[in-house]
């Protein structure tokens, strides 16, 4: 696919694409050329036999040449200053992000990982890391608390994750995870802390959650940095629900939540615009609702990312909690009044779910792909993309990109992988294009701001 379709910026940023940074030195150097040639052929032999550096001239200044000529060349040629070569014009930045579904540890799972006495994630995500590690900033929706000190393991309804889970998903490329979900307070405030505890010694951002109230206040941000332009890159985050359990007491800021019931997203839209307020200059919002193993959104999911995308204040829409993909849709409003790109749902990354449990759409999910464009203070251009992950869950849980296996793997034949891929693609619709190798960075750098004082 070539042009500018909705597809030319995702396709810009695959590994065969030239750089930004590459393609800034080749125009300088084209510009220099270009100059030389003119002047050549503007000044003529004795004028360029005067440039500096020329054979049979002195070294002093061009200007030298130009305010004491020679008695012979003063009749036969004009004297020409050269004009000052015009600074180049600043380069967008532009930078590629990929977001992904729900992890979700079942117990399963955690058996699969088991190793000795630890737990060892990365054979599950290895054969999909590839897709991950490329991008310039990278998004993962941690839906499970981390056990805390002296809690054993535990899957549904009351999920308990393994800390090796953060240092894997690390290790995979992620630079961040969303946090806000029903099951954020499933081990209790202990848990809350925990999750963020091993986050931040792996490194890794976060949003949706908070142990103090100083953290709640301060938003999840990202400086993308290229050449001399940087853009600060904010990630909000939301749940419907706790499942019925209570807020931590005292402590009403610790989870982000909204009334999906009443299909409110004020809070969401606020934050939004405290990440405005802020300096980010790109807000993306991570919302878990509404309900589960449904590939059409309801109406109040509907309703809820309209007016996120009417408010004009959020540039994309990271849908998770359905557990099956579901539309990507480009919804009018957005910060350019171009539209707002919606995920409804992303479907689930790693979990234990498949026809076994559940409906066969839970077995894959989608990773989202977008490439930004954009100069600091202006709204970006933004496109997407997509790409079906599915759950080898037999075979131990592993991850793949369905369009690497369509020959089959491990236990999933050639016919299981076409029905996945083909029910990835009926559920995220027309609107957005299937991207089947990874993206490429496009940044020079991205750097997540703590949210807690060192």
């Amino acid at each position: 696919m070539t042009g500018d379709g909705p597809a030319a910026l995702i396709l810009e940023a695959m590994p065969a694409t030239t750089s930004t940074h590459a393609r800034t030195r080749r125009r300088g150097l084209g510009a220099l050329v270009a100059t030389v040639v003119a002047l050549a052929a503007g000044l003529g032999a004795g004028a360029l036999a005067a440039w500096p550096g020329s054979p049979g001239t002195h070294d002093g200044p061009a200007v030298e040449a130009a305010t004491a000529p020679s008695p012979a060349t003063e009749a036969s040629s004009p004297v020409v200053t050269p004009s000052p070569t015009e600074p180049a014009e600043p380069e967008p930045v532009r930078f590629t992000l990929v977001a992904a579904g729900d992890v979700l540890t079942h117990g399963p799972v955690n058996r699969s990982a088991a190793s000795g006495d630890s737990y060892d994630f990365s054979p599950l995500l290895e054969g999909f890391a590839p897709y991950v590690e490329g991008a310039d900033l990278a998004l993962c929706h941690l839906e499970v608390p981390i056990a805390p000190e002296g809690v054993a393991l535990s899957g549904y309804p009351l999920f308990a994750g393994a800390p090796e889970l953060v240092r894997d998903l690390a290790g995979m490329g992620w630079d961040g995870c969303s946090t806000a979900s029903n099951h954020t307070v499933d081990q209790r405030f202990a848990g809350l802390t925990a999750t963020l505890d091993a986050l931040d010694a792996e490194g890794l951002q976060h949003a949706g959650s908070a142990r103090t109230e100083e953290e709640a206040a301060r938003v999840a941000m990202y400086e993308v940095s290229d050449g001399d332009q940087q853009v600060t890159v904010a990630q909000i985050s939301f749940t419907y629900g706790l499942n019925g359990l209570p807020m931590p007491e005292g402590r009403p800021w610790a989870v982000n939540v909204f009334d999906a019931d009443a299909a409110d997203a004020r809070p969401i839209i606020d934050a939004a615009q405290e990440a405005r307020d802020a300096g980010a200059d790109i807000v993306l919002a991570s919302v878990h609702c509404c309900v589960e193993y449904r590939t059409a959104p309801t109406d109040a999911q509907r309703a809820i990312a309209t007016q996120i995308a009417e408010s004009g204040l959020v540039d994309l829409y990271i849908g998770h909690h359905a557990h099956v993909p579901q539309p990507i849709e480009l919804l009018p409003g957005g910060p350019s009044g171009d539209g707002m790109w919606t995920a409804f749902g992303l479907g689930n990354f790693l979990s234990n779910q498949d026809d076994h449990c559940c409906v066969a759409e839970t077995s894959s999910g989608v990773l989202l792909s977008a490439t930004f464009e954009l100069f600091p203070g202006e709204a970006p251009a933004v496109d997407v993309g997509w790409t079906g992950v599915t759950v080898d869950r037999v075979s131990g849980h592993r991850l793949h990109a369905l369009a690497d296996i369509a020959d089959g793997v491990g236990a999933l034949t050639a016919d299981e992988v076409a029905a996945r891929h083909a029910r990835v693609a009926d559920a995220v619709g027309g609107d957005a294009p299937e991207v089947t190798e990874p993206v490429a960075a496009l940044a020079e750098a991205v750097t997540a701001v703590p949210r807690v004082e060192s």
